[in-house]
């Protein structure tokens, strides 16, 4: 089975993506608020710049993934993995 790679600066606004595996993927500049990632892995993920306010990032496995630069405003992140994720710069406003 082929797995996506990259998809850089999509537009993926209140995406129903609950328990999707994204690990590895290049979601660079993407917009994904009001996106429910609930369960998602996003493990090596590169999120660098992408708009994940508002999100369901609950139980998400963001382990390792690069969210450097992105906005994480108001995201819901009840146990959320964040074990070795890159924060630097990262707006966490209200979560």
């Amino acid at each position: 089975q082929k797995q996506l790679k990259v998809i850089i600066r999509a537009t993926l606004v209140g995406a129903n993506l609950a328990g999707t595996n994204l690990a590895g993927v290049n979601l660079s500049d993407a917009d994904l608020s009001y996106a429910d990632l609930s369960n998602a892995n996003l493990s090596d993920a590169n999120l660098a710049h992408a708009n994940l306010s508002n999100a369901n990032l609950s139980d998400a496995n963001l382990a390792s993934a690069n969210l450097s630069e992105a906005s994480l405003a108001r995201a819901t992140m009840i146990r959320a993995t964040l074990v070795g994720a890159n924060l630097a710069g990262t707006n966490l406003a209200g979560v």
